[in-house]
């Protein structure tokens, strides 16, 4: 793809695509990574692991582990000029790490669109003259209880079915009066009873809500509309969907800042509790919110940087991104404890009372406190446009991340005419039809097991063998090399320090910590704490340990594939498939399982071996996804 973005074709195979301005990868990296973790997960952590003490740990993750791990994704992408598993192919004995990030996003993308489907339905239902949650009275309402308003007095709605009785006893938020009956606020109740219609538990999924189902359907279909066309049509929506929120941000915590008891939230959030930083579980929390806010180790930093010219400075946009990154974590936390805070002071109770995290805060928290403020569904409007921008951005990349990585992988075939369009349709409408088991009444159940166990503490896993892989296999010193080949410049030293041992001992650390402190998936309700029964705990561990176990897999695969011998197996060890921009001088005549089999008597790059149709298939790929650089015109080689 050239400047204008137009695609080209060779022999009926579409070029591969690149970014059609600088600003266009920095821009989709703030779009993916900042989004929903930084609204609803930063100040939760923030203030439950000692407020403004939480900060230390936060910042030492992000310096040993974040920014190092999230350039090296995107070097790696960036210097290979492909996605998924070929980019691994610097380091072929662990190309299972291409699959297993592939496998984690697909995962992700299935749930994160149901939060998607949420947000919707709450805009929607705010296009009115009071708020559905507002107040109690509706056919939904159980239990309820207004406790705004005047003397405390409620409104209480009979049962007309034995079902409806037996969902009130999983509703949020509850409180007992004085006849130990359990009552709900009505916020509570829209949450629970008619948006999730929720049910005893995940064994008791029930029938599909298609108030919800319609919605996830409108939200995947929004999504492929903005990335059929690729990056040059996503990549131009961002520009609205990244920005934009920044806006409604800064305009949210101006009117946040002027409600009562907005002062105390931001006391509550920022005051600093040094007794916390003695706890593991501050250290794990620190460092989940990097991997998880950074987008590390699901494969899509990798694609993003392969749509970088190869002397892209990524460099410079790394850190820009970090401090964009920490930034809103940051502004978020203000403007989520400022309307918490007021919160706290119309109901004359605790901040922590009011505090929540996850789904909890967008769909509970956040929407009472926008019903107690004048003009309350215009806020209500604003707040739940933003929650869908934040969220869209994350997902047109995650989709864009999976499909360009399986694209990668068969460029002769996905790469003609419509079929890549067509590719795109059947991975969102296959995500569509997974995410159904999500928006049953039972479907919170699904949708957190699947949260909790997709990506949790496999993706730490994932970032400590890509630091062995490019650090200790394939070369810190070379990688260090071909970075400054891509940049013109040497970086500093401390990036390959990190690489090779602060960054993989974070990992390490953060994997061994999480293991003691691991227990079992719970979802907590006034009613009590819900456990998950034993098969959905083997569920769970299987989804997580599916995508893990390609990491060693792949490793007789390939020695199978090549048909490796022992004296040949160390050709594992060696990229496969570089060109001549892509070596160093003393890389010439390297031997590589990419130019010839392990049958010839010659296994260098630069002489003429008698490949089989497999390995030609192979150059032939590796070339077409690099051919957007220009590198080939500007070092002699033709194709």
């Amino acid at each position: 793809m050239g400047e204008g973005g137009h695609v080209k074709e060779k022999e009926g195979i579409k070029k591969r695509e690149t970014w059609s301005k600088r600003f266009d990868f920095l821009l989709a990296c703030i779009g993916f990574s900042v989004g929903l973790g930084n609204v609803w997960r930063f100040p939760y952590l923030c203030y439950k692991n000692g407020g403004g003490a939480f900060m230390i740990p936060y910042f030492i993750c992000c310096i040993v582990g974040g920014i190092p791990l999230f350039y090296l994704e995107v070097c790696v992408g960036q210097f290979m000029g492909v996605a998924g598993l070929n980019a691994w192919k610097i380091c072929p004995l662990f190309q299972g790490i291409g699959i297993a990030s592939t496998v984690i996003m697909f995962f992700s993308n299935t749930f994160f669109n149901v939060i998607m489907a949420w947000a919707f339905y709450y805009w929607f239902s705010s296009f009115t003259s009071e708020l559905p949650w507002a107040s109690c009275g509706h056919e939904w309402n159980v239990h309820c209880k207004d406790f705004t308003t005047e003397g405390g007095n409620s409104t209480n709605t009979s049962l007309q079915n034995d079902e409806m009785a037996n969902n009130t006893l999983l509703l949020l938020s509850a409180v007992q009066n004085t006849s130990t009956q359990l009552v709900f606020d009505p916020v509570t109740e829209f949450w629970e009873n008619k948006v999730l219609g929720i049910s005893d538990g995940i064994d008791q999924p029930g029938a599909i809500k298609w108030d919800i189902c319609l919605c996830l359907l409108f939200a995947w279909i929004a999504v492929y509309l903005c990335i059929c066309k690729g990056i040059k049509s996503s990549g131009k929506v961002m520009y609205f969907t990244a920005t934009t929120p920044y806006l409604f941000m800064f305009i949210l915590l101006i009117r946040n800042s002027m409600l009562p008891g907005a002062i105390d939230g931001v006391i509550y959030y920022l005051k600093p509790n040094l007794s916390k930083l003695a706890s593991m579980q501050v250290w794990v929390d620190a460092g989940s919110q990097i991997f998880f806010t950074y987008s590390i180790g699901v494969g899509s930093l990798t694609v993003l940087g392969s749509f970088n010219k190869f002397k892209h400075n990524s460099y410079k946009d790394c850190i820009i991104f970090a401090c964009t990154n920490t930034g809103t974590s940051l502004l978020a936390g203000l403007i989520i404890f400022t309307i918490l805070g007021h919160m706290a002071f119309v109901q004359e109770t605790s901040i922590d009372k009011v505090a929540e995290s996850g789904p909890g805060l967008a769909f509970i928290a956040y929407p009472k406190a926008v019903s107690m403020m004048p003009a309350a569904p215009f806020w209500s409007i604003l707040f739940f446009f933003m929650v869908i921008l934040l969220g869209f951005d994350s997902q047109f990349v995650g989709v864009e991340a999976v499909v360009t990585a399986i694209v990668d992988q068969w460029p002769s075939v996905l790469r003609r005419k419509y079929r890549k369009e067509a590719f795109t349709a059947f991975i969102c409408f296959l995500n569509f039809l997974l995410g159904l088991c999500m928006v049953t009444h039972g479907g919170i159940y699904v949708f957190e097991l699947f949260n909790f166990y997709s990506t949790c503490i496999i993706i730490l896993l994932i970032g400590f063998f890509e630091c062995v892989a490019v650090a200790w296999v394939y070369g810190v010193r070379r990688f260090y090399d071909n970075v400054e080949m891509m940049l013109g410049r040497r970086i500093n030293p401390y990036m390959a320090i990190c690489w090779t041992f602060l960054s993989p001992m974070f990992c390490l650390g953060m994997f061994l910590m999480s293991i003691i402190n691991y227990s079992n998936l719970e979802y907590k309700r006034p009613s009590g704490v819900y456990e998950y029964p034993g098969w959905a705990i083997v569920i769970g561990w299987s989804m997580a340990s599916f995508s893990a176990i390609f990491i060693p897999l792949m490793i007789p695969f390939n020695i199978w594939r090549h048909k490796l011998n022992f004296q040949t197996l160390h050709l594992l060890l060696k990229p496969q498939g570089l060109q001549a921009h892509q070596l160093r001088p003393k890389d010439k005549g390297e031997k590589s399982i990419g130019n010839c089999n392990a049958k010839s008597k010659c296994c260098d790059n630069s002489c003429e071996c008698s490949l089989d149709k497999h390995y030609e298939e192979d150059i032939l790929e590796t070339k077409l996804a690099l051919l957007e650089n220009g590198t080939y015109a500007n070092n002699g080689i033709k194709v």
